[in-house]
């Protein structure tokens, strides 16, 4: 049988976009093709579990826009599914007079997004978090907090119910673009379809190139390491807590994120990952190193943020020092509130002249679209991200 559409990849952008290619189009033959026995196992399942409001996003920009949508939409899927989600709203929090100024402009561009936030004096900071510390804060009430593992599963169900095929545990090995069709095998096991759209997040760069298009860039694997607060501390703040980021990086700061089911964690910082899969603690890959050690792109952006990369190395060896960047805000945690808890990796797009990618990177071809890029917040966003991504593979 030749599908009318194959997707690689059961992250939950993946798995939005066979959602709305079955909506738009009932009846069709789609098959989805997912390597790991389980869906959502990387960044969807790895990441903070927040419905971000979007206010870090440049005004009338495409992020803006698709965060601000895919709030609502994620919203909506979840009460149609009986998800369990919560909207404790957000703290964005200043602990000095330079950041100060910086959550300013970051205040100016939310209600340029039309973003509900309010600002919060030091002792206005102080009554809706006493634990907290800050010379003062944004609160954003809409946003908030879900398991995307949940969401996933409640996609894959839908896809399944409108006559999607998803197959797991198969790992694509070859991608032949044909004129009428594109022929997908894995192993002694073979499929063809008439387009192909690749969501493969962290090995995207690699598919991409499996697929013989032409790439000027690499994924480069940031891992995120978290901590679990111990259950007897989890209330020591009842909304998410964030730093104001420094927007020369694209990583948002150590936060602390309440959990559904009433946990907390904190993190996560962001250090060079020596796997792009490996979540345990020094997990190495030696092909995956070497990948990115051949690679010009990787030694420029090396360069060029070499002391907050060293810093951030220094947290991740050092549990103290971790805990230091917490305390900045939240002076209550100890070493002995801070629990192991599972890593996430991010997938960096990094061209070859050093550039971190923070927009959206497709590669395209007659028959296939690969999203070499999603950038953050793509589990958000992941609905109206969906109909963009088939915009562009359908068009023509």
């Amino acid at each position: 049988m030749t599908y009318d559409l194959c997707i690689i990849g059961g992250g939950i952008v993946g798995l939005a976009t066979a959602r709305a290619y079955l909506r738009k189009h009932p009846g069709s033959r789609l098959i989805l093709l997912e390597k790991e026995r389980g869906l959502a196992v990387h960044q969807t399942g790895h990441n903070s579990g927040v419905i971000h409001a979007g206010i870090y996003y440049k005004p009338g920009s495409l992020k803006a826009d698709l965060c601000r949508r895919g709030a609502a939409a994620t919203k909506a899927f979840c009460t149609e599914h009986a998800i369990p989600f919560e909207t404790p709203g957000k703290l964005v929090v200043a602990t000095d007079a330079q950041e100060e100024a910086a959550m300013a402009l970051l205040a100016a561009n939310a209600r340029e997004n039309g973003i509900e936030i309010e600002i919060l004096d030091q002792a206005a900071l102080q009554r809706k978090e006493p634990n907290v510390r800050g010379i003062g804060a944004i609160f954003v009430p809409t946003s908030g907090i879900v398991d995307y593992r949940a969401v996933c599963a409640a996609m894959a169900e839908e896809i399944a119910a409108a006559g999607g095929t998803i197959v797991q545990g198969v790992t694509v090995d070859r991608i032949v673009e044909g004129p009428e069709s594109v022929t997908i095998g894995a192993g002694t096991r073979v499929w063809e379809a008439e387009r192909l759209i690749a969501c493969a997040g962290l090995q995207s760069d690699r598919l991409a190139r499996l697929a013989g298009l032409p790439i000027r860039h690499q994924i480069i694997p940031f891992r995120g390491e978290y901590y679990l607060v111990r259950p007897e501390k989890s209330g020591i703040v009842r909304h998410l807590i964030y730093p104001v980021p420094d927007p020369a990086l694209p990583f948002l700061g150590i936060h602390l994120t309440p959990l559904i089911g009433g946990a907390l964690t904190v993190g996560p910082n962001a250090v060079l990952g020596m796997s792009r899969e490996g979540y345990a603690r020094f997990s190495v890959s030696a092909a995956d190193m070497l990948t990115y050690l051949r690679f010009p792109g990787f030694w420029r952006v090396m360069r060029q943020h070499l002391r907050s990369g060293l810093g951030e190395m220094r947290r991740s060896l050092s549990k103290s020092l971790y805990l230091a960047e917490c305390q900045k805000y939240c002076p209550g945690l100890d070493l002995a509130d801070l629990l192991p808890y599972e890593a996430g990796i991010r997938a960096q797009a990094v061209m070859e002249d050093g550039t971190l990618v923070h927009d959206f990177l497709f590669l395209q071809s007659a028959r296939m679209l690969h999203v070499c890029n999603a950038p953050s917040p793509a589990a958000t966003s992941a609905i109206p991200i969906a109909e963009m991504v088939l915009g562009r593979a359908l068009q023509g």
